[in-house]
């Protein structure tokens, strides 16, 4: 992993670089809120970029938003499949002592559409009514709870709380130890280099206490009837109830992860960025129903995950550049996201944008985020109750972020509320 002391702070600076040595694979940029002027450079320059040397190996840069579309629908050229290295930047087995898992997400067809399949009505429209009230209830619980007038850390009372319990129901894991579900969704992303984990050894340790807590759930699971919680339609579901133990831990920490970093890091986006927009505040203030433009746009805006990867297994022409079989090619959603020839005003954080939903953050093609909707459903409800109860969330301090090239991370974000 590269050191986190790298200083390139200035736009000169990056300016100077000259092009064929800039490597956005380097996590103290995101964790510093500067990568956006490399990959306003690579746009510019050079949009498919390959970096011949980082610490995680050669690889092809995606920063525009059609290319990427290109390649994210294109899966029979570029495979996500985890022997080949998998959906992430650093190849999923490369790390010494790391635990050769499996994922849906980390497959290609046919296996990949049967095991989504099987978990995929968790997050149907149908359980979404019916979940609704619920978070509803939950978000309403969590605010009233909040002192009013005092510092206190947006991300560990709301963000994490939130994203937290309704991560709980949709596994029915028990409700007095669902914080066990936010710490396993911090280990699953982290290098010793975050502070999370001391070492990829205490890491493997953590998940595989993950893993048989589950297996406890999971046996519990199957000889009960079937019911809509992910744990029981994984169990029952002929796709998925035979896994290998690793495949198991696998499908696991993808449903976590993807139901809890995502949101929490949009939630606490979405207050940074409406603070450091106040005009956009104030159109919030004065019309709240423009929150249903708002969650997609603060969803792009954040862009939770700021890439995934594949694996050419087909030489491949994009943009004038020979991709060859079996190289790394990684899809930049984040630049993406701010790409100004396919979002109007990109750069801008706009709540009543015409078409907000045209944005990468949720990717495209087979593994499309399939709790999407969850993640907008969980994002409207709060700012609902927000605007009801708070005529500002003031962000009183400078956000921390996470060190990470994957997880676009806000770990801590001071706030004051204002009542109405």
């Amino acid at each position: 992993m590269e050191s986190a002391t790298i200083e390139l702070d200035s736009a000169e600076k990056i300016a100077s670089i000259p092009i064929d040595e800039i490597d956005v694979s380097r996590p103290s940029l995101f964790q510093k809120d500067n990568i956006g002027l490399f990959f306003d450079r690579l746009r510019r320059e050079d949009p498919i970029h390959y970096c011949p040397d980082s610490y995680v190996g050669p690889y092809w840069s995606i920063t525009k938003f059609d290319d990427i579309m290109a390649v994210d629908t294109n899966h029979k050229v570029f495979s996500s499949e985890a022997k080949l290295g998998g959906i992430a930047i650093q190849d999923m087995h490369s790390v010494e002592g790391a635990l050769e898992l499996e994922m849906f997400i980390a497959m290609d067809p046919p296996k990949h559409d049967q095991q989504r399949k099987a978990v995929t009505p968790a997050v149907a429209p149908s359980n979404l009514l019916l979940l609704e009230p619920i978070i509803r209830e939950r978000a309403g619980e969590i605010l009233d709870t909040l002192p009013v007038g005092e510092e206190f850390d947006w991300v560990d009372k709301v963000s994490i709380e939130l994203t937290t319990m309704t991560l709980a129901t949709l596994f029915d894991f028990p409700w007095e130890e669902r914080r066990k579900l936010t710490r396993w969704s911090d280990v699953t992303t982290a290098a010793p280099e975050t502070g999370i984990v001391e070492s990829y050894e205490a890491r493997r340790a953590e998940l595989i206490e993950c893993a048989m807590y589950f297996k406890g759930l999971w046996e519990q699971r199957i000889n009960e009837e079937p019911k809509n919680d992910l744990i029981s339609m994984m169990a029952h579901s002929p796709a998925t109830q035979d896994m290998p133990f690793l495949e198991f831990l696998g499908n696991l920490l993808l449903l976590i992860v993807g139901g809890n970093d995502t949101t929490r890091n949009s939630i606490s986006g979405g207050v940074l960025a409406l603070n450091q927009n106040p005009d956009e505040y104030r159109k919030l203030n004065e019309d709240p129903s423009l929150i249903a433009s708002m969650v997609p746009e603060i969803i792009r805006w954040q862009t939770p995950l700021t890439h995934m990867r594949r694996t050419a297994v087909q030489d491949w022409e994009i943009g004038g550049k020979q991709i060859r079989k079996g190289d790394k090619v990684v899809m930049w959603y984040l630049s993406g996201n701010r790409d100004e020839t396919a979002i109007d005003r990109a750069s801008q954080f706009i709540i009543d944008r015409k078409n907000p939903r045209h944005h990468l953050s949720f990717g495209y093609g087979i593994h499309r985020c399939m709790g999407n909707r969850l993640a907008e459903l969980q994002l409207r409800i709060i700012w609902e109750e927000i605007h009801k109860r708070f005529a500002q969330v003031e962000v009183t301090g400078e956000p921390e972020r996470l060190f990470s090239n994957l997880v676009r991370g806000i770990t801590k974000l001071p706030v004051r509320l204002h009542a109405r």
